[in-house]
């Protein structure tokens, strides 16, 4: 594989998987599923009135894009244009690659209040969210 690939993407797909990779982050964690988990987790406190600055939104955007191109490169190089070969593929990169990084810091972190489970649910939103880019880039190739 080259960096030639990128060339070969479709990137509309990979826009509308960014997109819903980026959106699935901002309902993992929302106070609808894991935000109160993940602050704890994390062992600070986040104040009900702060209003984030946009580094706080920018960096996700950034390495969502970045996540998700990979993800478009080994589907491209592997040939994965099925959902089940999607699923694959997003499960690979999610458990193989971001999973087993995370443990890895949430392990050696020992400024997390509890770090396995700060490393549960981030791990988790990478996970389900690569395997979504993954089963979006598969279907729209």
């Amino acid at each position: 594989m080259t960096f030639g690939v990128l060339g070969d993407l479709n990137w509309w797909a990979v826009l509308v998987a960014i997109i819903a990779y980026f959106a699935l982050g901002g309902l993992w964690f929302s106070n609808l599923l894991f935000a109160k988990p993940w602050i704890r987790a994390t062992g600070a406190e986040m104040a009900g009135g702060v209003n984030p600055g946009p580094s706080y939104y920018i960096g996700p955007l950034i390495t969502c894009s970045v996540a998700t191109v990979a993800t478009a490169m080994l589907a491209h190089a592997t040939g994965t244009d099925t959902f089940a070969e999607g699923l694959v593929l997003g499960i690979v990169v999610g458990l193989g690659i971001s999973a087993a990084v995370l443990s890895v810091t949430g392990f050696f972190d020992p400024q997390k209040a509890h770090p396995m489970l700060w490393v549960a649910i981030t791990a988790g939103y990478h996970l389900v969210g690569l395997t979504l880019v993954a089963v979006i880039l598969a279907l729209w190739t």
